[in-house]
């Protein structure tokens, strides 16, 4: 594993949001499912995965890894169930469009979050990328939103929140491998949907997807993340995230020919310009600074 913590932060970003941008297509894909179902049977083989690495990474010294990621470790394990738990909710209570809406003013949190919490200024560069990347939202998805149920609306402002709130956790605390965290966050959202499910047993095609989604999608997706939000300021990570937006449909369209309207193509093409900033300003990094008085 050491191949991929040689890995720029930026990049591993930017490849946990592609692995996480395939998470429409295979909710799409199941037969016949409950979202408390896929949030078991999903959970599940992201735990195992999680497990997997962990293994391979530590070997001996798993029970250690886990004790060493302390406090830290287990709030940001849990705040990231209830993120899990609060997509399936949402889905239940509201339309895919606001639910998508909502998820991507993470960057909003993370920028604000970085600032507040962790002092991190902002480049110039990156604050054009931010206007950039909420204007692309807009355009996707701010034309097709509709009222939706308030608890559907309410409960899917925990994903972006507790999104920023464990990048806060993993830049506030470098030095200590939150991936364990990620390990407690699939129990947890486990044994949730394993309370929530009226049966657990599904068809053998939609635990095939329940293994793609816990073992690519959702796994090796925060894997990625979770290392590369080490060493990536929160705004840049919320830039790069919106990439995922981008991605989702282009997937929808090669494999399930869903098609996407004008507004949708306009604003990805712009997002995509934002994360394509970003990494510029990695390859040309500059020393000024947007200054916020406090």
């Amino acid at each position: 594993m050491k191949i991929i913590s040689k890995i720029p932060g930026p990049i591993l970003v930017f490849m946990g949001a592609c692995c996480l941008s395939f998470g429409g297509l295979i909710v799409k894909s199941f037969e016949g499912a409950t979202l408390w179902q896929i949030l078991f049977w999903r959970s599940l083989f992201f735990s195992l995965t999680i497990l997997l690495f962990l293994v391979i990474t530590y070997k001996q010294k798993l029970f250690k890894a886990f004790y060493d990621s302390g406090l830290p470790g287990f709030f940001g394990g849990i705040i990231l169930s209830l993120g899990f738990c609060g997509y399936v909710f949402a889905m239940y209570n509201t339309t895919v469009a606001n639910t998508n809406f909502i998820i991507s003013t993470q960057i909003l949190f993370l920028a604000i979050f970085g600032y507040l919490f962790l002092k991190e200024t902002i480049t110039s560069l990156t604050l054009v990328s931010i206007i950039l990347a909420i204007t692309g939202v807009l355009l996707m998805v701010g034309n097709s939103l509709s009222p939706g149920e308030m608890s559907g609306n309410l409960a899917a402002f925990s994903m972006p929140i507790t999104f920023a709130v464990l990048i806060m956790i993993v830049r506030k605390f470098p030095n200590v491998d939150m991936v364990p965290a990620q390990f407690i966050a699939g129990v947890s959202s486990c044994i949730i949907g394993y309370l929530l499910s009226d049966k657990l047993m599904i068809s053998s095609n939609d635990i095939f997807l329940g293994f793609t989604a816990g073992f690519f999608q959702v796994g090796f997706g925060f894997i990625f993340i979770t290392m590369g939000a080490r060493s990536t300021p929160s705004a840049m990570v919320g830039i790069i995230m919106l990439s995922e937006s981008v991605l989702g449909p282009i997937w929808a369209f090669l494999f399930a020919g869903e098609r996407s309207s004008l507004f949708t193509l306009i604003g990805g093409s712009i997002i995509l310009f934002a994360v394509l900033l970003q990494f510029y300003a990695l390859l040309f990094p500059s020393k000024k600074k947007l200054e916020v008085d406090s």
